[in-house]
């Protein structure tokens, strides 16, 4: 077998193996595996925005650290729609009810695109407000403003694609969402730097030793760039394109699920339901995100230095969480197909190797991080300084990255089984019940450490939490596809028309 071969061998498609039936282990791993490709570039989006602003300035690296909280709270106050999508996808399949499959991730498209555009109408609105509320500081407040107010305008293009995704994950299909990411995550990477910094003193040109090519680019165009802005600018385009490829791709149905134009006029009824099961997704989210930004209110209390260090760590912990997040949703997807076929001991099953596959791969990762945390931070800066604290946060955390491991495959079974409440619930407690009462109190006796501090007691928290929660058995009555919630009239009229 070549090396083409043995790379296609690692990804297969849901018509390769099924997730109701046979082993766990090998469905598993080829569900996760793409996803944990798709949120490395996923991830490489932030990375290369917090590299090329690292080398802006350091004022442009706290911003972003006040920014990305923001995004993440935008995009999780309709995240529920997408997951309920998902879910009731995944059940349908698994069920082999594939018009109600089609039919479900038809309106969660048409609901998406609408909480979107609202969204981001009011966060261009009101970002600079919230952002003061927050505690940016009169250097950094106009630089995270001006990166939000074109996220905020943006937002319906990533929030989609992030649609396009969980669709095609509930269906079982994680490869092609992988493949349009790639594409989308080279030409964003391709351009950031020049639309941060233009022509001029543009360290890409420093890099590859092209000083003459930067004065015919400069000399040509007299454009320099648009600062933390043009990071901006260069996300948004790049997803508005993976958005276009991944609409086509389900409206034409040759991959995953599909979409029908039909099936797409708003549905009141069906809106209830994504309500009812994504609404308390949305509080997970949202909790999440809000966490990140009260904890940014008292990260905000110290110099930049330590906003500025307080946001490479938590993007290093994004990169490394990875695992922990493919796999949750690959569990969430094997739940949710298994929960349709009638088989909750299966997706128990698979979620107990979930959990102890998590926690040793991610023990390891943090005992790496342990060793190299001065190496790592200096990755993202020039700055001394914010290398000193950055270490000092990653070394707090690292030996404890295990037990997200634990707690991200125990919620990701809740999700696909609908019980969406009881993931929030987690969630909600580990981030404000033990996080960020233990960093308020912690950060004013020991400083800065004590957020540190709170990160890594939460995260045992939180596993213990959702292990328990599980080992309780709730989960098993979230079959939703027996509902009495069908097509509607629009989906029996489009169940006979193929569009």
């Amino acid at each position: 077998m070549g090396l083409a071969g043995r790379v296609r061998s690692l990804f297969r498609g849901p018509d390769e193996f099924d997730l109701t039936s046979g082993g766990i282990g090998k469905p598993l791993l080829f569900l996760s595996l793409p996803i944990v490709v798709t949120n490395l570039f996923q991830t490489a989006y932030n990375l290369a925005d917090t590299f090329w602003l690292g080398q802006y300035s350091t004022d442009a690296l706290a911003a972003i650290s006040f920014a990305f909280p923001m995004v993440f709270l935008l995009i999780s106050l309709g995240m529920g729609i997408s997951v309920a999508g998902s879910v009731l996808v995944a059940q349908y399949t698994g069920a082999g009810e594939e018009r109600e499959a089609e039919y479900a991730a038809s309106q969660t498209v048409t609901f998406a695109v609408v909480a979107s555009v609202v969204l981001g109408g009011v966060g261009y609105l009101f970002i600079e407000d919230f952002l003061a509320l927050m505690g940016a500081s009169a250097d950094v407040l106009p630089l995270a403003t001006d990166y939000m107010q074109v996220i905020s305008l943006g937002l319906a293009f990533m929030f989609g694609f992030a649609v396009f995704i969980s669709l095609m994950r509930g269906y079982g299909d994680t490869i092609t969402p992988m493949l349009v990411m790639f594409g989308s995550v080279v030409l964003n990477i391709v351009i950031d730097p020049f639309l941060i910094f233009g022509f001029e003193s543009n360290p890409l040109f420093g890099m590859l030793g092209a000083r003459g090519l930067e004065a015919s680019l400069l000399a040509a165009t007299g454009y320099t760039g648009s600062g933390i802005a043009g990071a901006a600018y260069a996300t948004v385009f790049s997803r508005a394109l993976a958005l276009v490829v991944g609409l086509a791709i389900m409206f034409r149905g040759i991959r995953g699920v599909r979409i029908r134009h039909r099936d797409m006029v708003p549905d009141l009824r069906y809106l209830r339901r994504l309500f009812r099961i994504g609404l308390p997704a949305s509080i997970e989210g949202t909790g999440r995100a809000l966490s990140m930004n009260l904890l940014l209110f008292i990260v905000a209390l110290f110099p930049d230095t330590v906003v500025a260090a307080y946001g490479i760590g938590t993007r290093v912990f994004s990169v490394v969480f990875l695992p922990a997040i493919a796999v949750a949703r690959g569990v969430e997807t094997m739940t949710g197909q298994n929960m349709g076929a009638d088989k909750p001991a299966r997706a128990e099953r698979a979620a107990g190797l979930a959990a102890k596959v998590l926690f040793v791969a991610l023990t390891v990762g943090g005992v790496v991080v342990w060793f190299g945390a001065a190496p790592i931070a200096d990755v993202f800066t020039t700055d001394p300084a914010v290398v000193a604290v950055a270490e000092t946060f990653l070394r707090y955390v690292a030996l404890t990255f295990g037990f997200i491991g634990i707690m991200r495959a125990y919620t990701g079974s809740f999700r696909g089984a609908g019980k969406t409440l009881t993931a929030a619930a987690i969630s909600v407690l580990m981030l404000g019940v033990v996080r960020f009462p233990i960093a308020w109190v912690a950060a004013g006796s020991i400083g800065e450490r004590g957020i540190w501090l709170a990160f890594a007691v939460s995260n045992v928290v939180g596993a213990a939490v959702a292990y328990a929660w599980y080992r309780r058995g709730t989960w098993r009555g979230g079959d939703l596809t027996g509902e009495d919630v069908g097509l509607g009239d629009a989906g029996m009229e489009a169940s006979t028309t193929d569009d």
